[in-house]
């Protein structure tokens, strides 16, 4: 038998091939950055085609890496950037427009006219969503009304839809010549296509928007031998056994599987998972109800999430947009030279902002300004507004809840920023644990795989593996965290209503 689990990790930036042992401890990794396309304000585009490109180098960077072959490895597991939207010919596998991200704000104008009929909740009672760009199916919508030919071709059968997992596992195994056109529960979830009660595509959503039924993956558990990989991959005849969801996948990777247990990715965006157990809240402080995972046929486990659209995305965005830091690690040195942020708050609102506020009118702002700021002041300003949103989503799911949340786990590449994080539990007031394995979301995905094929035998061995890495105590004042976040609410609100409809 062999001895490895393999995660591969398609994310909004990069793609990572990551290598476990038993123990859930890295063994190697391979890693490629993809190109960010804008090429109109609020549009975010990948190209699918580098992305299955980058996926073959990485793991064969991580095969090598490890010195391994696929006669070491018992499972491939999946992982990935949501809401995402690939639509390809299955005749030729070219996609036929660049993927739309889940970032993109293009389809806003389908979105205010499918609310027009019954607000924003139209579909929410039975999807867990409101209406919003962030979602996968205005995205497919728009690729069939704009790219000429799409919706023909739809309609005969020859365009498929997926989010990149599906498009990764169509090409893994075996593309034109018999891919399979599978997803699971976790991405289903964030198309604003399927029935959460249910587990499948919901007909009357599906026909209220004219999406042709064949386009649409079949929907899977999130833990279950798919298919095997096929062609000359350096992984053919490896199962594929694991699909999750990057948020879903980053919650299981911290072993957080029953009710009430969280965790907050820092990566792009900031995404905080509550566990719901077998019962479906919908919530009434602006979160998103969503599948966590299903293990095989298991009943399915469901949880509120919290989406910040864009905390590691600021960061990047000083960095090559402003070039105001050489490196993203430079972030943390200028705003450790500095006690405060002078007065400067950065509300990063370039989509609009999602939870908890919704408000796709939103645009960024920098407030507080005098002549005092510097750099330096503003370095820290981006920093703290990551911890100011997930406040703002952690003091929702408190709502919801109707319980404290006592501790926050947390993962992803900000956490390595030590003073993001204790201004993180400072804000918070509660204190914030960062795992030995930081990569959990690659390491959920390797979990979710090995399970299928009894690589792992149960959830409590997962659990087991979980080690505590660091932990940091609120250590400011009450009376200070709550002043500054009020001045933080303040900019907030000066976000609003700035997109009119002659405004882009």
């Amino acid at each position: 038998m062999g001895r490895y689990v393999i995660a591969i990790d398609q994310g909004t930036t990069s793609t990572r091939a990551m290598v476990f042992d038993d123990s859930g401890s890295i063994v190697s990794t391979g890693q490629l950055e993809h190109r960010q396309h804008t090429p109109r304000p609020g549009w975010v585009e990948h190209d699918p085609l580098e992305i299955w490109a980058n996926t073959r180098r990485v793991i064969a960077e991580a095969l090598a890496n490890a010195d391994i072959t696929r006669q070491d490895l018992v499972a491939v597991g999946i992982t990935n950037q949501r809401e995402t939207t690939v639509v390809w010919d299955r005749r030729t596998g070219e996609p036929i427009y660049p993927a739309i991200v889940w970032q993109d704000t293009r389809t806003q104008p389908m979105v205010d006219a499918l609310a027009a009929v019954e607000g924003v909740g139209r579909f929410r009672a039975t999807t867990g969503l409101p209406l919003a760009t962030y979602f996968s199916a205005t995205k497919i919508l728009w690729i069939l009304d704009h790219v000429p030919g799409a919706r023909e071709k739809a309609e005969a059968g020859h365009l498929l839809f997926g989010t990149t997992d599906s498009w990764l596992v169509w090409n893994l195994t075996g593309g034109v010549d018999g891919g399979l056109h599978v997803t699971d529960v976790t991405n289903a979830s964030r198309t604003l296509l399927m029935d959460l009660a249910m587990l499948d595509w919901c007909d009357e959503i599906v026909d209220a928007l004219g999406i042709p039924r064949a386009m649409l993956p079949r929907i899977c558990s999130s833990s279950e031998v798919y298919g095997h990989v096929g062609g000359h991959s350096l992984l053919r005849e490896v199962p594929i056994a694991g699909i999750l969801g990057d948020q879903q996948a980053a919650t299981f990777g911290q072993a957080a599987f029953e009710v009430g247990e969280s965790k907050g990715t820092y990566g792009t965006g900031n995404f905080i998972l509550v566990g719901t157990g077998t019962e479906i809240v919908l919530s009434e402080h602006g979160l998103l109800t969503t599948v966590a995972y299903r293990l095989g046929d298991d009943a399915p486990r469901y949880a509120l999430e919290g989406s910040v659209a864009v905390t590691g995305a600021l960061v990047q965005w000083v960095r090559d947009g402003l070039g105001m830091i050489q490196t993203a690690a430079d972030i943390e040195r200028d705003a450790a030279s500095v006690p405060d942020n002078g007065g400067a708050y950065i509300v990063p609102a370039f989509s609009g902002l999602f939870a908890p506020y919704w408000r796709p009118d939103a645009r960024g702002v920098i407030v507080g300004l005098t002549s005092y700021v510097t750099r330096h002041h503003l370095a820290r300003a981006v920093l703290e507004a990551t911890a100011y949103q997930t406040r703002d989503v952690i003091e929702a799911v408190e709502a919801d809840m109707g319980a404290h949340v006592h501790t926050l786990a947390v993962d992803g590449g900000m956490t390595v920023n030590g003073l993001l994080m204790q201004f993180q539990a400072d804000i918070l007031g509660i204190d914030v644990v960062r795992p030995r394995v930081a990569e959990t979301t690659a390491l959920g995905a390797a979990y979710a795989a090995g399970l299928a094929v009894g690589y792992w035998g149960s959830l409590d061995e997962l659990r087991a593996n979980w080690q505590e890495d660091a932990r940091w105590e609120p250590a400011m004042s009450r009376t200070q965290a709550e002043r500054l976040y009020r001045n933080w609410r303040k900019a907030v609100a000066r976000t609003l209503d700035w997109v009119d409809d002659d405004v882009d």
